[in-house]
């Protein structure tokens, strides 16, 4: 076996100055969703942003590890984070286990971020019943037959069970599956970061007293 060459990569001198906008007080809004979904318009309006809903979602495993992975935001509704996923994918039993996650949105393009740390719930089923039938066709069928986060053999195992479910429901209306749905994620703080010169970014942090109001306080950066 011929030996692979290890190298070290360094990348200490790849620097970038943020400056495209600020955030101040006076840019603030009283109620923080407000100012997310302003923030949210924002992304989508703008042609360069090429995924602005997608939303870093974490969780936690029964030791106690951090699990990540991406997925779409699909509304907002009163103050909650609304996505769609499996309920028995790995994400959906750790969430099941423990409820407290935390998502992030990353907006390059608009040197912006979001930063939300709450509790998640299953949504109500007709609510995810209403969303499930606005998916493309194939997309129903997809949420079907996927393990989602399960091992298969091989890609053919996938494609030969979206065939068959396909054939099945031909021309029918597609069912959703009991094990997929909605997340409802009700946060208890919002951070909104804005990208600065020379790392001195503006950072406001939105978190919910017990009277259900916000208190708001300038983070350092």
């Amino acid at each position: 076996m011929t030996p692979y060459l290890v190298m070290d990569l360094h990348y200490e001198d790849i620097r970038r100055d943020y400056g495209r906008r600020s955030l101040s007080r006076k840019d603030l809004t009283d109620d923080p969703f407000d100012l997310v979904r302003l923030w949210l318009q924002e992304a989508v309006d703008d042609p360069k942003v090429l995924e602005p809903t997608a939303v870093l979602v974490c969780t936690s495993t029964p030791d106690g590890h951090p699990s990540s992975r991406t997925v779409l935001l699909k509304e907002l509704l009163g103050e909650e984070f609304i996505f769609y996923s499996n309920y028995e994918s790995r994400k959906g039993q750790q969430m099941a286990a423990n409820p407290h996650v935390s998502l992030t949105f990353l907006w390059h393009e608009l040197e912006r971020q979001i930063h939300v740390e709450g509790t998640v719930r299953h949504l109500e089923p007709e609510i995810s019943d209403q969303y499930f039938a606005t998916r493309p066709y194939k997309s129903r069928v997809g949420a079907r037959i996927s393990p989602q986060s399960h091992p298969i053999p091989d890609r053919n195992y996938i494609y030969t069970h979206f065939v068959t479910e396909a054939a099945k429901f031909a021309l029918q209306t597609v069912p959703r599956p009991d094990n997929w749905g909605g997340f409802a994620v009700l946060p208890s703080r919002i951070e909104f970061w804005q990208g600065r010169p020379s790392r001195l970014h503006d950072r406001f942090l939105y978190e919910r007293q017990e009277d259900n109001s916000w208190l708001i306080n300038r983070l350092a950066p």
